[in-house]
């Protein structure tokens, strides 16, 4: 009688805790649904099955394992994308590495003769977008993985359905032209890229570094009315809710830049303003000045020029930025203060500067040695730099300080 009471008790507490993970199972189930099926799911919803996912691992078999681990990683990345902390990234980058360390385990013993079912190619893209999202200088460590997932192209219904499972390979492509972008790669991103402003904005780099600014500015405006209709969007898609963001400042700043170059300054100045009001960047100050002073605005020049460093300053590492040094170096010098603008420009070669900037800061520094009188030292050096400085550096005035020179006078 004893064993009998012994079993049934044994056996009402198999069924409840049968009970209770099935409960488990159908609550992970529909708050992951949720979230799954919602064009824009709220932040509490991604918490809320992040959360029941949790609970459901300790109990759940190594066949389910895989596929909660996603779901986990999946609310955790759309929850991230809300704060934008690196550790929420991180956390989602664990949970896809997760799954995909538990795969394998999913069959014990294979039948003979079938295949394994590989694992989703879409893990691998998610997890690497997660970490670049966390630190985008950990893109390069990420690429390979990411390509040679898309390569794989694998997408069986197991862990998504399989229409989900390509757009995220396709966005995980959207992310391939970033970084092609980003090192400055414009074939590999062009070909990279689909959908989404990106293919615009890299035709408007090309056509930019083939000195074509006037389809430079075309093609970026057509990047920027993608991107300011995708802003508006209350419920954006997969595509561009996992994909790779625009900075519209910046690329507000580019298309200013390419109408400046084009000759149209009043455009370009306006379009300056307009990337100053929505995110102020010390280059958007720079160029601004720049198209003021073609347009005999030199007050305003010197003021963004002034603009221009403080905000570079401010948005440096200990105070310590090469870029801030060479605008205060161009404000010395529409100064006329020749010697110090020259330390100034000395001080951007030897501090941290981004690597497009270095050659201007190399011209104008011999610029102003010439200006300041020093041109038998000074000119070779500014005849050099002239010819690797960027469209923005004003050539024909180096130019003329060259032919103002007493040792250039002489020579003729």
């Amino acid at each position: 009688m004893r064993f009998v009471i012994l079993t049934l008790l044994a056996l009402g507490a198999a069924s409840a805790a049968d009970d209770v993970q099935l409960a488990l199972t159908i609550k992970a189930q529909t708050d992951f649904d949720r979230v799954q099926l919602a064009a824009a799911a709220p932040l509490r919803d991604t918490l809320t099955c992040i959360q029941s996912q949790a609970a459901l691992l300790p109990v759940a078999s190594r066949v389910e394992l895989p596929l909660i681990h996603f779901r986990k990683g999946y609310c955790a990345l759309l929850g991230a994308e809300f704060g934008q902390q690196p550790a929420d990234f991180t956390a989602a980058a664990a949970d896809f590495d997760a799954a995909i360390q538990a795969w394998p385990a999913r069959v014990e013993k294979p039948a003979k003769g079938v295949p394994v079912e590989p694992v989703s190619s879409a893990l691998p893209v998610l997890a690497g977008i997660a970490r670049i999202q966390a630190n985008p200088a950990a893109a390069d460590s990420v690429r390979n993985a990411i390509e040679s997932a898309v390569a794989a192209g694998q997408c069986s219904a197991t862990v998504m359905p399989v229409d989900e499972c390509r757009r995220i390979l396709q966005v995980g492509r959207q992310w391939l032209g970033w970084i092609a972008l980003t090192d400055n790669h414009l074939e590999e991103a062009a070909r990279q890229f689909s959908t989404g402003g990106w293919p615009e904005f890299t035709a408007g780099r090309q056509a930019f570094a083939r000195r074509e600014y006037a389809k430079a500015g075309a093609a970026y405006r057509q990047a920027v009315l993608v991107w300011e209709a995708q802003a508006k969007e209350s419920a954006p898609p997969l595509m561009v809710r996992l994909g790779p963001q625009p900075d519209l400042g910046l690329a507000l700043a580019d298309l200013g830049g390419a109408q400046f170059l084009a000759g149209d300054t009043a455009a370009a100045i306006a379009t300056l303003d307009d990337a100053i009001r929505r995110d102020p960047h010390a280059r958007s100050y720079y160029l601004r000045a720049r198209a003021e002073e073609t347009s005999g605005k030199l007050d305003a020049a010197l003021s963004d020029y002034n603009l221009a460093s403080r905000t570079a300053f401010a948005h440096a590492k200990d105070n310590v930025s090469g870029e801030a040094h060479l605008y205060r170096g161009i404000l010395f010098y529409r100064r006329k203060d020749y010697i110090r603008a020259e330390d100034e420009f000395a001080s951007a070669l030897n501090f941290d500067i981004p690597a497009n900037l270095r050659p201007d800061a190399a011209a104008w520094r011999a610029l102003a040695a010439v200006a300041g009188g020093a041109c038998d030292a000074s000119r070779v050096q500014l005849q050099r730099a002239v010819a690797a400085a960027s469209p923005y550096f004003p050539a024909a005035e180096a130019e003329a300080a060259m032919a103002a020179c007493p040792s250039t006078t002489a020579l003729k």
